[in-house]
Order: C-alpha cells, then sequence, then structure tokens
C-alpha cells in the first residue's frame, strides 16, 4: 500500500492560514518527522529569574528568615526588622534591647510565621510572636547554642508551637513549648518546659544537631529526621492517638534499645544542612536533599518503609571548582527538580533527574560574599541574601523539560505525565517509547505506541512488514483506525479492508495448523468483534462488496455468514443456509428477523422441504404476511402432489379463512379448490358456514358452481345454485338427489307464489311421473297450501282410480265451500258498512253553526263577517286570506306550489265570471251558454281543492301545530330585521 494515500498525511498535519504564514514567514520554522511544527513567537523565559528587592537600610544584614509570606531580619547590633510580604510597604522595626556585646547565632520561623526564635551567641535564645512588638527572652534556654528547630506542623497554632524539637551545638535534642499568651503571676515565661529527650555523636564525641524535621506519617507514625555533619540519624515511632500534646519523648525512648538508623560520610565541612520539597500546603514532604561534606545526598521519602524513609537516594558529588578552602558549600534549597547550592559568590541549580547543572549565576563582588539561600514552603519563592543586598528568584515552569529528561532515563511513563499539554512533545515520547520497545522486540507495545505518534504511516507500517510481525502490525492498524475522525472516510475504508485481510491471513494459517486450537477461537472472535463494531459499521456497510469478496477468496463461509448477520443481509444468509441444504437454520434465520419479503422469496423452497414448519412460521407471523402473496408457492408444490405439503397448505388456508378472517375471493377460491380435490367431506360444511346470501360470500360462486360440477358434487351444486337464487336449477338437481332436499328449495322464494307453485309442481310432477308415488304426491298437497288437487291430477295417469286420491278431493271441496261462505259474509258487511257511511255523509250535509256579528278572526282579530271565512268544530274561525297566511309557513314546498297555482286558476275562473255578466255578441250568445255550466263546476273543484289543503284540519288545533312546536316563534334569517324593529 504505497503511502497510504497523500491524503492521509495531510488530515493529520495542522494547516496554517494565510494570515499566519505572513506572520511567521520570518520565523525559524523547523517539520520535524513527526509532521508537528514547532515555532517559537517569543523567547522563552528562563526557569529561574533573579529580581533585588530594595531595603532602604543602613545596617548590614545579620540573619535572614521568611516562611508564610512573613520575612524578619536581624540588622546590625540590635535592630530586628519584620515585614508582612502581603503589605511590604508596612515594615515592623523594633529593638531587641540586648547592651552586650552577643550577637544573632541563628533565625527560625515557624511554617505558619507566626512564631520566631532567635539564638543569640551568648547561649541565650529570644521569642517573638507575629501579633506582639515585645521580645521575650527564654530562661529555660539559658547556656544551650541552639542551631535547629524541629516544628510541630499539627500542633502549632498562632499563640502556641505545641511540642518542637530543639537541636543545640553539643548534640542535645530538646522538646520544648512556647506559648504567647501571659502567664501566671509567679510564671511569666513563654515556655512552658524544656527537657532533653535524646543525643548525637560523631567518633564518640557530642556533634552539633544541625538539622531538625518532624513529619508525621500514617496511622500515628511520626518520623524524625537529624543531621550532624556527617550523619543523618532517623527516628520512627509510633505516638498513641490522642497524646499527641505530650510530645515526642516517647519516640526517642522506643529507640533507645536499637541503635538508631543513620548514614554517614566520611568527609566533615564543619556542618551541613538538610532541605525538603513538599508539593501541597500541609502536606508531608516528598523529597530531601542533604548537603554535607562528601557532596549532596538527594531521594525521595517513603512513608510506608518500615526500615527507613529514604528512597531512591543519589549522591551528588561537588564538582571540582568547588574548593572547600576556597568556596566551600554555604546552603540549600530543594525544588521539585532541582536544588540549589550556594556558593560564597554564585548559585548553582543542579536537575535532581540527572545531576547537571542547569543554571548558574554568579554575583558581582560590591554586594559582598553570599551568606545564606532560604525558601518560603508556602509561597515557593527562593531568597538569598547578603551583608547589604536581599535577593529573590521567581521559579517558572520549572518542568517544562523534565519529559526530555525521563525520556532519556527511559521513564516514559513519567516523560509523558509532564507533557499531556504539550501535544509536539507528547508525541516525540511516543515515538522513543515505541523505538524502544520495538528495539527490545517488545512489538504489540511499540504498535500502541507508533498509533498515538504523528510519525509516517507507511515507515511504521513497513517496519513491522520488514519484521514479520503481522500481529504487532495489526494492533497498530486497529489503533489507528480508533484515532481517526468519522470524516476520514478513505483512510477509514483503507485500513478497514487492510485489517480485515490481516485477520482472514491469520485465521487460514491457525486453521490450517488445529482449528480447535484456542488461539484460534480468540482470533476469530476477535475478528469478529472487529466486523461487529459499531464505531466503523458505516464504512463495513459501504464497503461490503468489497468484504464479502475477501470472505470469499479465502473461503471462509463461517465468518460471512456472520458478517451478512451483522450487515442485517439476512438474504444472504438464508441462500447460504438453503444452499447447503440446512433448510431448518435458514427458517430460523426468517423467524427470527420476521422479513416479509423474504418470506415471500424463499418459501417456495422451504415449503418443498419441511412443509410442516414453514406453515407453523407463517401461522406465527399472522397478518404480518399477505396470504395471497403465498399462494404461488403453495400452489407449485400442491400440484405435484405431496401429501404432506397439500394438509399444510389447506391447513394454513383455513388458518386464513376461519382466524385471520381473510376476505380475499382469491383465498377461499383456492381453499375451495382444495376441497374439492383433497378434503371433499369439508366442502359442504363450508358452503354452509361461508353465508347463504350473495353479499356475505367471499368465494366466486359461478367457480365454486363449475368446480363442484366438475367433481360431481351435486348437494354442493344445489347449495350454490339457491345462494344464486337460481331456484328452478336447484330443485332440478336436487330432485336427482333427494325429494326432500328439494322440498327446500321450493320453500325458498317466499315472495313469488307463482314459482313456488310451479316448483312444487315440478316435485309432484317427479313424483308422480318418476317415482310413481300416489302418497307422496298427497303429501306434497299438505306440505304446500298453493297446490290443489286439480293441479296435480293431470300428472296421474289414465288408469289411476279416484280411490287414491278421494280424500283430497273432499277436501279440496270442503275449502270451496268454506271459501265461498267466507265471501258472502265480507260481502254482507261491506253493504252494511256503506250505508253507514251514506248516514254520515247526509248528516255532515245538514249540520251548521252560528256565527255572532261580533266575532272575530283567531288571527288578526278583525271582524269576522267582512270577508270570507272558514268555521272550525273546536270553535276557531278564520278569515279565508288570513287561514291561508297561516298555514302557509307549515306547508312542504310541494304544497305550497300547488296552492299557489289553485289560487291563481280560482282568479282565471272569476274574472271569466265576471265577463259573463256582460252582453256577449249575438254571435258568441250560444257558445257562452254553452260554457256556463263546465265553468262553474270547475270552480267548485278549485275551492274543494283549496280547502283540502288549508281548511282540513284547524291550524291551531291540528297537526300543523303540534309539529310546529320544535321551531323558533322568530325566523333565524328574519330574526336581525324583527330586533331591529323593536329597538
Amino acid at each position: 500500500m504505497a503511502s497510504i494515500l497523500d491524503e492521509y498525511e495531510d488530515s493529520q498535519n495542522t494547516r496554517q492560514t494565510a494570515q499566519q504564514r505572513s506572520r511567521l514567514a520570518a520565523a525559524n520554522i523547523g517539520i520535524t518527522h513527526s509532521g508537528f511544527v514547532k515555532v517559537r513567537l517569543e523567547e522563552e523565559k528562563p526557569i529561574f529569574t533573579k529580581q533585588r528587592i530594595d531595603f532602604s537600610h543602613l545596617e548590614k544584614i545579620n540573619h535572614f528568615a521568611v516562611c508564610n509570606n512573613q520575612l524578619c531580619m536581624s540588622l546590625g547590633k540590635d535592630t530586628l526588622l519584620r515585614i508582612d510580604l502581603a503589605k511590604p510597604d508596612q515594615p515592623n522595626q523594633m529593638e531587641m534591647g540586648r547592651k552586650d556585646d552577643c550577637k544573632v547565632h541563628k533565625l527560625f520561623l515557624d511554617p505558619s510565621g507566626s512564631h520566631l526564635l532567635i539564638s543569640l551567641s551568648s547561649s541565650e535564645c529570644l521569642y517573638l510572636n507575629r501579633n506582639t512588638q515585645k521580645v521575650r527572652s527564654l530562661s529555660r534556654w539559658r547556656g544551650h547554642l541552639i542551631e535547629s528547630v524541629g516544628w510541630n506542623k499539627l500542633l502549632g497554632t498562632e499563640t502556641n508551637t505545641g511540642p518542637v524539637l530543639v537541636g543545640t551545638s553539643q548534640g542535645a535534642i530538646f522538646e520544648a513549648e512556647i506559648s504567647a499568651t501571659e502567664g501566671s503571676l509567679f510564671n511569666t515565661n513563654p515556655d512552658q518546659y524544656f527537657r532533653q529527650v535524646h543525643s548525637l555523636e560523631e567518633d564518640g564525641r557530642p556533634a552539633p544537631v544541625c538539622c531538625l524535621e518532624v513529619e508525621r506519617g500514617l496511622e500515628n507514625k511520626y518520623l524524625i529526621i537529624a543531621t550532624t555533619r556527617k550523619r543523618l540519624f532517623q527516628f520512627v515511632g509510633k505516638v498513641a492517638e490522642g497524646s499527641e500534646q505530650q510530645g515526642f519523648s516517647s519516640i526517642f525512648s522506643q529507640n533507645q534499645d536499637l541503635l538508631p538508623s543513620f548514614q554517614e560520610f566520611p568527609v566533615n565541612m564543619g556542618y551541613s544542612e538538610i532541605t525538603f520539597y513538599t508539593s501541597k500546603l500541609r502536606s508531608s514532604p516528598k523529597a530531601f536533599a542533604w548537603m554535607m561534606g562528601n557532596g549532596v545526598l538527594y531521594g525521595q521519602l517513603d512513608y510506608v518503609r518500615p526500615d527507613s524513609l529514604l528512597s531512591d537516594v543519589q549522591v551528588w558529588e561537588y564538582t571540582s571548582d568547588i574548593d572547600f578552602s576556597l568556596n566551600k558549600p554555604i546552603s540549600i534549597v530543594l525544588t521539585q527538580f532541582h536544588f540549589l547550592l550556594l556558593l560564597p559568590d554564585r548559585v548553582k541549580a543542579i536537575c535532581t533527574l540527572n545531576g547537571q547543572v542547569v543554571y548558574e549565576d554568579v554575583f558581582p563582588d560590591k554586594f559582598g560574599p553570599l551568606k545564606k539561600i532560604i525558601k518560603d514552603p508556602v509561597g515557593g519563592l527562593v531568597w538569598i541574601y547578603t551583608e547589604r543586598a536581599v535577593f529573590r528568584y521567581h521559579i517558572q515552569r520549572e518542568a517544562r523539560d523534565v519529559w526530555q529528561m525521563y525520556m532519556s532515563m527511559g521513564k516514559f511513563d513519567l516523560a509523558k505525565e509532564y507533557c499531556r499539554d504539550r501535544p509536539e512533545c507528547m508525541d516525540m515520547v511516543l515515538a522513543r517509547e515505541a523505538e524502544h520497545c520495538f528495539q527490545n522486540k517488545r512489538y504489540l507495545e511499540s504498535a500502541k505506541c507508533y498509533a498515538l505518534t504523528q510519525n509516517y504511516f507507511e515507515e511504521i507500517a513497513l517496519k513491522f512488514i520488514e519484521a514479520k510481525q503481522e500481529d504487532a502490525l495489526k494492533e497498530f492498524l486497529l489503533k489507528k483506525l480508533n484515532n481517526l475522525k468519522p470524516s476520514e472516510r478513505t483512510q477509514i475504508t483503507l485500513l478497514v479492508t487492510w485489517l480485515t485481510e490481516l485477520y482472514l491471513n491469520r485465521l487460514g494459517q491457525l486453521e490450517s495448523d488445529d482449528s480447535t486450537a484456542p488461539v484460534f477461537q480468540e482470533t476469530r472472535g476477535e475478528f469478529r468483534h472487529f466486523l461487529g463494531s459499531a464505531k466503523h459499521k458505516e464504512c463495513l456497510f459501504n464497503n461490503r462488496t468489497t468484504i464479502y469478496d475477501l470472505l470469499a477468496s479465502h473461503g471462509n463461509v463461517d465468518d460471512m455468514v456472520y458478517f451478512s448477520v451483522v450487515m442485517q443481509d439476512y438474504e444472504r444468509v438464508i441462500s447460504h443456509h438453503c444452499q447447503h441444504d440446512d433448510y431448518g437454520a435458514a427458517l430460523d434465520v426468517l423467524s427470527k428477523h420476521c422479513d416479509e419479503k423474504l418470506f415471500y422469496k424463499f418459501s417456495p423452497v422451504l415449503m418443498q422441504h419441511i412443509p410442516k414448519k414453514v406453515v407453523d412460521a407463517w401461522i406465527q407471523m399472522g397478518k404480518r404476511l399477505d396470504p395471497k402473496k403465498l399462494i404461488p408457492a403453495l400452489m407449485n408444490y400442491s400440484q405435484m402432489g405431496s401429501t404432506q405439503q397439500i394438509k399444510e397448505t389447506i391447513r394454513y388456508m383455513e388458518f386464513c379463512v376461519y382466524q385471520l378472517t381473510v376476505t380475499e375471493e382469491a383465498i377461499h377460491n383456492y381453499l375451495l379448490s382444495l376441497y374439492a380435490k383433497y378434503k371433499p367431506e369439508s366442502l359442504l360444511w363450508y358452503l354452509e358456514q361461508a353465508g347463504t346470501h350473495a353479499s356475505d360470500i367471499h368465494y366466486d360462486l359461478k367457480y365454486a358452481l363449475r368446480l363442484c360440477a366438475e367433481h360431481g358434487y351435486l348437494q354442493a351444486c344445489v347449495l350454490v345454485y339457491k345462494i344464486m337464487e337460481l331456484y328452478e336449477e336447484a330443485v332440478d338437481l336436487a330432485l336427482q338427489v333427494d325429494v326432500d332436499l328439494a322440498k327446500s328449495c321450493a320453500d325458498l322464494p317466499e315472495d313469488d307464489e307463482e314459482l313456488r307453485k310451479k316448483l312444487w309442481l315440478k316435485i309432484a310432477r317427479h313424483v308422480v311421473q318418476e317415482e310413481k308415488d300416489v302418497k307422496k304426491a298427497m303429501n306434497c298437497l299438505s306440505s304446500c297450501n298453493l297446490l290443489k288437487i286439480e293441479d296435480i291430477l293431470p300428472f296421474f295417469p289414465d288408469f289411476v282410480t279416484i280411490d287414491h286420491f278421494k280424500e283430497a278431493i273432499c277436501g279440496s271441496l270442503e275449502e270451496y265451500n268454506h271459501h265461498i261462505e267466507e265471501l258472502k259474509q265480507e260481502m254482507e258487511e261491506a253493504t252494511e258498512s256503506a250505508k253507514r257511511i251514506r248516514e254520515d255523509i247526509q248528516e255532515m250535509r245538514n249540520k251548521y253553526g252560528v256565527v255572532e256579528s261580533q266575532e272575530k278572526c283567531a288571527a288578526c282579530d278583525f271582524p269576522l263577517l267582512n270577508r270570507p271565512f272558514y268555521l272550525f268544530l273546536c270553535g276557531h274561525m278564520f278569515h279565508y286570506d288570513c287561514l291561508i297566511q297561516e298555514v302557509s309557513p307549515h306547508l312542504s314546498a310541494v304544497k305550497q306550489n300547488h296552492l299557489e297555482d289553485l289560487q291563481k286558476k280560482l282568479a282565471a275562473t272569476a274574472q271569466a265570471s265576471k265577463s259573463r255578466h256582460r252582453p256577449p255578441p249575438k254571435e258568441e250568445s250560444d257558445t257562452a251558454s254553452l260554457g256556463k255550466g263546465s265553468v262553474g263546476t270547475s270552480r267548485e273543484t278549485i275551492k274543494s281543492d283549496i280547502d283540502d289543503i288549508i281548511a282540513s284540519e284547524c291550524v291551531y288545533c291540528g297537526e300543523l301545530m303540534i309539529k310546529s312546536i320544535d321551531k323558533p316563534f322568530i325566523d333565524p334569517q328574519k330574526f336581525e330585521e324583527e330586533k331591529s324593529s323593536w329597538l
């Protein structure tokens, strides 16, 4: 794979914009093998930056102490200067009040900056609290020249030091406690107690205690480090919980029976100094550096080790330019990765990782010799002072180049830890680690590291190929693939394809050796996990044809099936199972994924071999399958004559019809044909339960009739004829089967008596002429009331005697006589009814009502006799026109139109009658006289028709008023008009 495409390299390199290129054109730009661009935009600041502090004082500086931003200086003979660095413009200067010639020997400031001890050369000691202005003498300490103090970081407060350790020039270690509060009347001293707990020796003689450090470890374990000029002592012991206030005497008493643990060096330069590095405030120190005669002993502090607190100890020997007779080391401080060694005229910074001098600062002679270097453990600043000046060092980004040192030492984990935010450095560390692992034949680890670098892809790949390390190459490609972005589709495609080929090659090699070996199974599991990876599913799906080709070229059928399942390409999986005659597995895949299209496609093949299981699967799918689309497969194999296939086909068709209630005509026709050919005992039952009306039938009646006729199922044909309402054909066919069946058919046309009689005559003729059974013929007369004896007599032969149907004839005559009597009675009742009606009519003609002259119309309330009017039996009276006006809204549109037409005709007849009163011409007088009677008759007819419409009943008491009960009083369309008329 030559160059894995230049696109890959381009996607990994950061593109510079045009503006950046113009701005950096003059910069020193170098492109490394990793693809990162190194650009230095500004000069990088050094780790150690010196700054001189300007103090406006005239006296020389004797001693200096700083801690927790509290700075104390001894000036001249008797002056003490205190400065809170948070308020540097408010210095506090005081006199110690000493009249003798004694000098300040040392200053000791506790970690909180609250307690200051002043050791005098006269073997006296003074105490000053931060919150007071009075220097107090420690009387119990008199007679001891104090060389060191071990502060109590746990119990110390602003007003009380808690138990502390004090080292003297005579090798004695005292335990003491100082309180800043005023004592009682008889005890005004700040020192609470001062007792010796131990003593240190060198070469059998007392040696000054140069340094003391007290730390608390785990489980109430205390660790005390003390140094002399050549020795470093360690004291370890437990203090009972709650008894810390009782001091450290118990720790030294625990070590009395044993020789104290110490380290000794031969060279004695008259003093020594130990310094510690603490990463966080109020935490235990992590590292130490001890300046003594042979050099600097430095290392880590391990609070878990039972034998010694010191671990990873190394000795940095003094360089050749350090001569004890000329420039003996004075003091030392320790930072995270360096210790600063103070010489009379310079400061050297030595890296604790490789022992190299990384910084050297020479001071001019005008400031005088350097006296001491001090580090504030809280602020992290380093201070140096001479008699005439004070300097302060800022330490910036001390760990900036530490990764390179760890890398060169082979400590790659630490190197990566210190360049997490610098990708270009991280890349170099990873590349070095990868190369280191490759050279040591740790190829898999090398591949993992190479995958995280930006080195050229081709070089790394070729490296593993040349070394014939396919597993490492595979690991490299996998890691590289996981680091690609989804947008880098070309690279992802290439890597996925290459990895597939590598996996297949490896599987082929392992399978040829032993396919049951755990290594083969493990590799196959990895390959399948790779194929099923959700992260690369899109790439695998888009390139599935290529993957299929690779799998096929290697003959890896099992993994091809697995890949098909992952890609949800179930058609390929099912085809594979069918090709290998594994129809059960094919059906399992179908049933599991329930794809209707695949069911339609593969059901023909599966139905041929496992029909029962296939039908079970269809039934389980239920309505998700369309039975019509399965008919071709069913018909294909049912025609081949397989008994089991036909049986299962009928079972599925019955499931569709009886349980799924399918109404498709094709399904019912197919089931009908199956019944007719293979299960005739179910045919008639199916036709009967399907319904007796054509609207309820879901099969084709004509097809069913033809099918039953072809197979000679006459009774079924009769049933179909009955449903088709072809009763004559049904009776004719039924007579070939059974007379009773024909009788049931003859009674079906209930509304057509003529047809029923005709059908019964057919039955009677058949009984008489074909069966020659007179008794049955007589039964036909009793079964149908439409037949008479005279209807069937013509069917009998001439030689038949009357004795066979004498009773029938007599019964018929009696029935005729009874019918005649009923008709006579009905005629008499009709005559009587007509007589009564004529009498009622005559009575109504003579009925009248009396109308008074003051009577008024019920509608308009005007006198009634002024215009034509109507009088109803209920007593209501209306003018003719008022009644029309009241009735019209309640009439239908048809009656309203008819009423208007009648009124027009009445008006026309009235006009014609007026014209007749004028003398007509002579020649027309005969014609007018001829038409006089017809006009009068027509007028009365029109009035009668109008009366029938408007005066059939009272408009207030009749049915019209009842029907209008739900109508509003005011027409909705005229509501607004009516409303405005009231305003």
